[in-house]
């Protein structure tokens, strides 16, 4: 989504330099906080992505108002990121109600593992699998 979502600015401005800038603004509108306090938060590493390391009713979360954006900036034909990003803003902050709404508040939310460890740990557990199929220990 967040590659369709990069797609459609450049489509739409011309350009992909806003696509930060317009993520950014989208997770403050969801958390209440900026993207950076987050990472903080759930002491997500500065060069690793808010994502990995979100539950995920935060995924699909972003996702779906991700998508309401574009489908939005493409059927109204938003051609700026002041627009685009206010389509965005808007989105995440009806998702945040929902969520809320719901008992959910998405910057309370403990992080998850990180998907980088977890893609590891079921790629050893794979390889193991693969050597020992009947799941007997060769002794």
């Amino acid at each position: 989504t967040e590659k369709v979502l990069s797609k459609t600015i450049y489509e739409q401005t011309g350009g992909n330099r806003n696509f930060g800038l317009i993520r950014s603004k989208g997770d403050q509108a969801l958390f209440g906080r900026s993207t950076q306090a987050m990472k903080a938060h759930w002491k997500v590493p500065a060069n690793r992505p808010l994502a990995d390391f979100a539950p995920t009713i935060i995924l699909k979360a972003k996702d779906f108002a991700t998508e309401i954006t574009i489908h939005n900036a493409r059927e109204q034909n938003m051609r700026s990121e002041p627009e685009i990003s206010q389509e965005h803003v808007t989105n995440n902050q009806a998702v945040r109600q929902t969520l809320l709404g719901r008992g959910i508040r998405p910057e309370t939310l403990p992080p998850e593992e990180d998907v980088k460890k977890v893609e590891r740990r079921l790629t050893s557990e794979q390889k193991k699998a693969l050597k020992n199929p009947d799941g007997l220990d060769s002794e």
